[in-house]
């Protein structure tokens, strides 16, 4: 009689929790029209709740419309300013050989990146990395894939000196263009007089670059109201995104970006193609293997993806975030390194389904703008 008492009472603990977790499964689950309704309602507040770590709660701020640009107090916007940046990003004067200028590597046609893995450099050397593109760079609190330069207008010396890339000098560039008679009619436009200096270049620069933007997506369309905008799998890849797949965790905010550093796993520690990240500006142990996150912003049109360009599509990078992204294991004579790097704790394994997978990249390519080729201006003579 005890015997049958305890296995009436199991059996009925076990009918309850089988029921609370059928109700907990219930309450977050949404239909496509549900989805589709909340999501293209223009109210983040409708949202279904994103899966989000403990670690990136605080501060966090939802993906949506991108803002106006923003122009620094002492750098503010100009048409001439622009103008004259524009002329100098095609000028490959600025180089040390004559030959390479900011556009060789960032072709508007090309997604603003060079479409390479790895980008051609002075005496057609090898870069380390792939070229960020420069689409939407002016929102970025830092630049480059280890964040190394803290505004676009310091950002310019780094390719202009390094022997890799352009192969020059703030003397070399300043010389060359302020021998250019055509160029002193377009710095007394921008600046008032016609002195060439490097900070003047710098700032010139800085501003194209910020004018580099994204044109309006079918995403940004549908979250501001027009709920046709997005197929089905589109309106499911978009959930997966926030939710299951784990993408708003580092791919928040506007910009699709957090902004940060996190280390996925492709160090290559201790091998032939080892890139320590982020580690090597700051010599910090905790940066090793840490990369910035890029915009998920015209991901269809900026391929070769990840610091290193080594993935070609977007399913080959879907299928190693469901896999958890590498975690290396230390060999027996890593026990004791210190700077061993540790693949972030925010990636986990994600179980999506092929359809999900689907659905999940289908999704990714509605952040994809229509294509603007820049034209190449007139070089000053």
């Amino acid at each position: 009689m005890k015997k049958l008492l305890t296995t009436i009472i199991l059996c009925m603990v076990i009918i309850v929790i089988v029921s609370f977790r059928s109700t907990a499964v219930q309450s977050s689950y949404y239909t496509l029209p549900e989805l589709r309704e909340r999501y293209g309602s223009g109210d983040t507040s409708r949202w279904p709740e994103a899966f989000l770590d403990s670690s990136v709660a605080a501060g966090f701020k939802e993906i949506g419309v991108l803002p106006e640009m923003k122009f620094p107090e002492d750098n503010p916007y100009s048409d001439a300013k622009k103008e004259l940046g524009k002329m100098l990003f095609f000028d490959p004067r600025l180089s040390g050989s004559g030959q390479i200028a900011c556009a060789s590597c960032h072709d508007s046609e090309l997604g603003w990146g060079d479409g390479r893995r790895l980008s051609y450099g002075h005496d057609r050397q090898l870069g380390k990395r792939n070229s960020m593109t420069l689409l939407n760079v002016g929102y970025a609190d830092s630049l480059f894939w280890d964040g190394r330069a803290a505004s676009l207008e310091e950002q310019v010396d780094f390719p202009l000196t390094d022997t890799l890339e352009m192969h020059s000098d703030h003397k070399i560039a300043v010389g060359n263009i302020r021998r250019i008679a055509g160029y002193r009619i377009e710095f007394f436009k921008a600046f008032g007089d016609t002195m060439v200096s490097f900070d003047r270049i710098r700032k010139a620069l800085a501003t194209f670059e910020r004018t580099i933007v994204s044109g309006t997506s079918r995403f940004d369309l549908f979250v501001q109201g027009d709920t046709s905008r997005l197929s089905d799998r589109e309106v499911l890849g978009l959930h997966l995104f926030r939710t299951k797949a784990r993408c708003i965790n580092c791919h928040n905010t506007p910009l699709f970006s957090d902004n940060k550093f996190h280390n996925t796993g492709l160090t290559y520690y201790g091998r032939k193609y080892e890139d320590l990240g982020r580690y090597e500006h700051t010599g910090k142990k905790e940066d090793v293997g840490r990369f910035r996150t890029v915009t998920l912003r015209e991901i269809a049109r900026t391929a070769p993806y990840m610091h290193n360009g080594i993935f070609p599509n977007l399913r080959g990078i879907i299928n190693l975030y469901n896999a958890g992204m590498p975690r290396p294991a230390r060999k027996p004579h890593q026990q004791n390194d210190s700077l061993f790097p540790e693949t972030s704790p925010l990636l986990k394994k994600l179980d999506l389904t092929d359809k999900e997978k689907i659905a999940l990249q289908a999704f990714l390519l509605t952040l994809t703008s229509r294509s603007r080729r820049e034209d190449p201006p007139l070089l000053p003579q």
